[in-house]
């Protein structure tokens, strides 16, 4: 398959690459009045809204089952803005774009409360706010130099400055967006466009327990994660011991139970963006396709064994940070569907319904390991290809031809580890120093 045939399917989707930081509130003083008067207002316009909230409950027979389908309505925002902004203002002790602010968190709030009553995984109670946090709008905030100005009252204003920080040269050029505080830091977005720019190589993954297997159009390459399943496998161990001291020693067990958690999320994370940084070190200018993974469904068609070992993996924790960061390598990542991949015979289309170890598609005699396959498959997604169809003159074409005489496609194909085990001992030595 030519290069030239698929950069003609291929669409950049995203412009930007965003940035986050974050600084120590170094003003908690001045930062708690603002968010102390903002609470007042969020509170108020959340009560407000919810005096005006209509539920409805009604009865659907499904067979023999009675269920419940419960309907929330929340009041227009346009027909209700001007006389809730009113009511905001006889007690806002802010500048007034707080109020406007402060609306849209309280939409923003219910609607999500909204959709996760009528799911039934929410209670039909009112929202509580726990800690509020104040996303400053553009016009609240003026940037100059390395420092931003922020407007609490007119006349009133906070300073931050990220001047002498470790990220201070990586901000050079790039536009400030909203602000975000809270009680004890300050998280600075920044954002800068991408220039355009297509992908030269092509790289599809199938995710499984222990590896990564991928299909760059020319050869099969296999990354190894089983460090990282051991690395979960151990920590959750851990985490058994230390929830039998939690449910004994009350206040202490949980302050141990917090302290291994975050150590865990921390080593994982640390672990996902060291090998991702070696991926894209590998492949840059790539367009790489992934899975859409949803671990929900594949519990319910696991066995208790394989429903735990799924639980340890992160392959959703490895495709976002990819994802976020393939744009600085000049790469992008397209989701596919999973839906049998493993089970679909890229050459004629056949899907078997029992898969071992091997694929063997029963019409066409193609043979091949289920992961490679798998891999195989969601290259041809990433690309738009059918497995089959016919050329204007007649004949018919399918999707894997052209790799026919270069391999061989009736026997199975050989795995080429060469750069998989490259990247793993240079994930280790990068860990050691």
């Amino acid at each position: 398959m030519s290069k030239s045939l698929r950069l003609k399917s291929f669409q950049p989707e995203e412009e930007y690459v965003y940035l986050t930081y974050s600084l120590k509130n170094d003003k908690k003083e001045e930062t708690k009045i603002l968010l102390e008067n903002y609470r007042v207002l969020l509170q108020k316009a959340l009560d407000w809204l919810w005096e005006r909230v209509k539920i409805e409950r009604k009865e659907v027979k499904k067979g023999k089952k009675v269920l419940t389908k419960i309907k929330i309505t929340l009041p227009k925002k346009k027909e209700v803005y001007k006389t809730l902004r009113d009511e905001l203002e006889k007690v806002n002790k802010l500048a007034s774009h707080y109020v406007d602010k402060a609306i849209s968190d309280a939409y923003s709030i219910l609607n999500s409360w909204r959709r996760r009553a009528e799911k039934g995984q929410a209670s039909l109670r009112k929202p509580t706010l726990r800690k509020v946090y104040v996303r400053v709008k553009s016009t609240l905030r003026k940037v100059k130099g390395e420092e931003v100005r922020i407007t609490v009252r007119p006349y009133e204003y906070i300073t931050f400055s990220w001047s002498h920080t470790w990220f201070s040269r990586r901000v050079e050029g790039l536009e400030l967006g909203e602000p975000i505080i809270k009680e004890d830091k300050v998280y600075l977005p920044f954002r800068y466009k991408l220039p355009w720019s297509s992908p030269i190589d092509f790289l599809s993954i199938d995710s499984n327990l222990y590896t990564l297997d991928a299909y760059d159009g020319d050869k099969f390459v296999t990354f190894s994660i089983k460090e990282l399943y051991s690395l979960k496998f151990g920590m959750e161990l851990k985490r058994s011991k230390i929830q039998s001291f939690a449910s004994k020693h009350g206040r202490k067990g949980k302050l141990l139970m917090r302290k291994y958690s975050h150590r865990e999320r921390n080593r994982v994370l640390d672990y996902v963006h060291k090998f991702v940084n070696k991926l894209l070190g590998m492949y840059p200018l790539t367009m790489f396709a992934v899975e859409k993974l949803n671990k929900k469904e594949m519990f319910q068609d696991a066995s208790d064994r394989l429903s735990k070992k799924i639980s340890r993996t992160v392959w959703r924790s490895i495709h976002r940070v990819l994802k976020y960061k393939a744009s600085l390598y000049g790469s992008f990542v397209k989701e596919v569907s999973p839906y049998l991949t493993s089970k679909s015979c890229p050459r004629c289309g056949w899907v078997s319904r029992k898969v071992g170890r091997t694929f063997r598609c029963e019409r066409c005699g193609f043979t091949l390991d289920r992961q490679l396959n798998a891999s195989l498959n969601i290259y041809l997604r990433m690309c738009g290809f059918p497995h089959l169809f016919f050329t204007p003159t007649g004949s018919r074409w399918v999707g894997v031809i052209p790799l026919k005489g270069r391999r061989g496609m009736n026997g199975a194909m050989p795995r080429d580890s060469g750069e998989a085990q490259g990247l793993r001992i240079g994930y280790k030595f990068m860990k050691i120093q």
